[in-house]
């Protein structure tokens, strides 16, 4: 994989990211009210969601296919997805996933919005998950559309 483009999928196109994570064998499902991020390579190979919270966004779904993974291509689209955004964001992972967050700026946290943190709640009921912030960094660059991985 040489060249990566991240772009936000508009109208139909939204469909796509439904169909990579089954092609997957995914469990993820796209936001129905919010955005739906790719990474292309010779197709889509990593998406996630991005869903409007409170001060800030919500981010789930975020997979990469395999065999790109261990390659950056999750951190470019965390980061394309964020670039221009306003608020913090906010996540819920496994523990074992903590430091990988953690490297993409993201920390615990116990405070929420109120939305998430009933979801939350609601989550721990069957999964063990933990809640985590990344405030909207004040850098004004954005990774751009392609870069070599």
């Amino acid at each position: 994989m040489t060249t990566l483009h991240c772009t936000l999928l508009r109208g139909a196109e939204r469909r796509l990211l439904e169909h990579f994570y089954k092609q997957h064998g995914s469990r993820m499902r796209p936001a129905n009210d919010g955005e739906s991020w790719v990474a292309r390579s010779d197709g889509i190979v990593a998406g996630l969601c991005l869903s409007d919270v409170a001060d800030g966004r919500w981010l789930t779904g975020l997979f990469v296919a395999p065999q790109a993974r261990c390659q950056g291509v999750a951190a470019y689209l965390v980061e394309a997805a964020l670039a221009g955004t306003c608020g913090s964001t906010w996540l819920f992972c496994q523990p074992e996933l903590t430091l990988y967050y953690q490297r993409l700026g993201f920390s615990i946290t116990e405070q929420l919005p109120q939305a998430l943190a009933s979801r939350l709640q609601r989550y721990q009921r069957s999964k063990r998950l933990l809640a985590m912030v990344r405030p909207q960094s004040p850098r004004s660059s954005s990774p751009g559309n392609s870069t070599s991985v």
